[in-house]
C-alpha cells in the first residue's frame, strides 16, 4: 500500500514528487513574495490543470492567441513548487501566472487576503482517478502500479502525488474567505467553455473584444490543444516524461471512469468518498448524459 520513496516524499502531511524539489525550498515557499497582480491556478492532479493553464495564456498573451509566440506553457505559467528550470521567478514581469497543486495551508503566507487572485478547479473523482491511472503510466516522475485496484486504493487512502483529494479540495473550498478565489469545475468548461471563459476574464480584470474572446475559445478546445505543441505537454524532457505511444492530454471528458471502473470499484469510491462529499458546495457531474 505504501507508495515507493524513490518517488514521492512526504513534507508537512503532504506528498510531493521526489528528485525535482525539496523540502528546504517548499520551505522557502512560506515568505515567496506576492504580487497583487499574480494568478495561482490551483488544482489536485488530473482536474483540469493544463486546460486552465492554456486558456489563462491565452486570456493574457496576444502572442499565443495569433500564434507569433512559440512559448510552452510550461515558461509561460510555471509550477510554484516544481522549478525545474531553476527560473528567478522575482524577475517575472507582472502579471505572473503559477500553477500549483499546493494545498491551501502551504500556499505562500501573503496569498491570503490579498488581492492576488487564485483559480481552483476541481473535477469528478472518479474520473480524476481514472486519469491519475493512465497518466502515471508515461510519467517518470511517477510510480507505476500496474493493478488498477491497488492504485485505486493507494489514492483512496491519499497515498499518491498530492495525498488525499477529498482533502485538497475541502481543503481549499472551506478556507475559501482567506483567498480571492474564483471556484470553477471541469465539468462546467466541458459544458459552457465560453461562459468559463468570460468567468475567468471577470475575475482576473482582463477585457477582451469579441474576437479575441472567440479566439480564447477556438484554441482552448480539448481538440486544438491537442494539436498545439505550445499547449499539450508534448515537448516534456526525459527526464519527466517517458518518450514512448501516450498522450499527456488523454481524452479530456467526463463520464470516462464508466469505461473503465467495475461497479464494485465504483462502489468502493462511492463508500469512502460519497458521503463526506455531500458537504461539498460542489455539484460533481458523474456522466456527461448528466450535463
Amino acid at each position: 500500500m505504501e507508495p515507493s520513496k524513490e518517488y514521492l516524499f512526504t513534507h508537512k502531511g503532504f506528498y510531493f514528487a521526489a528528485n525535482i524539489t525539496t523540502p528546504e525550498y517548499l520551505d522557502s515557499l512560506e515568505t515567496f513574495e506576492i504580487r497583487d497582480s499574480d494568478v495561482f491556478i490551483a488544482t489536485y492532479p488530473k482536474s483540469g490543470t493544463v486546460w486552465t493553464q492554456n486558456i489563462l495564456s491565452l486570456i493574457f498573451h496576444e502572442g499565443h492567441r495569433n500564434g507569433t509566440e512559440n512559448i510552452d506553457l510550461m515558461d509561460r505559467i510555471p509550477w510554484l513548487e516544481y522549478n525545474i528550470k531553476h527560473m528567478d521567478y522575482s524577475a517575472f514581469p507582472s502579471p505572473r501566472l503559477f500553477a500549483t497543486h499546493l494545498p491551501y495551508y502551504l500556499t505562500p503566507r501573503d496569498l491570503r487576503n490579498k488581492r492576488a487572485r487564485v483559480i481552483y478547479v476541481t473535477r469528478n473523482p472518479k474520473d480524476v482517478l481514472v486519469s491519475y491511472f493512465h497518466f502515471s503510466k508515461i510519467m517518470v516522475t511517477l510510480e507505476k502500479v500496474s493493478d488498477f485496484n491497488i492504485f485505486m486504493e493507494r489514492f483512496l487512502a491519499g497515498k499518491v502525488l498530492a495525498s488525499s483529494w477529498l482533502d485538497h479540495v475541502t481543503g481549499w473550498h472551506s478556507h475559501a474567505e482567506d483567498f480571492n478565489i474564483l471556484f470553477l469545475t471541469y465539468e462546467e468548461m466541458k459544458k459552457d467553455l465560453r461562459s468559463a471563459v468570460l468567468k475567468i476574464c471577470n475575475f482576473v480584470g482582463k477585457t477582451l473584444s469579441e474576437k479575441e474572446v472567440e479566439s480564447v475559445v477556438r484554441q482552448a478546445t480539448f481538440e486544438n490543444m491537442r494539436k498545439d505543441p505550445r499547449a499539450n505537454y508534448e515537448n516534456l524532457s526525459e527526464f519527466l516524461r517517458e518518450k514512448k505511444p501516450g498522450y499527456f492530454l488523454r481524452k479530456g471528458t467526463t463520464g470516462d471512469w464508466k469505461n473503465m471502473m467495475t461497479v464494485a470499484q465504483s462502489e468502493r469510491v462511492d463508500e469512502v468518498l460519497k458521503e463526506k462529499m455531500k458537504n461539498l458546495p460542489i455539484k460533481f457531474i458523474w456522466d456527461i448524459n448528466e450535463m
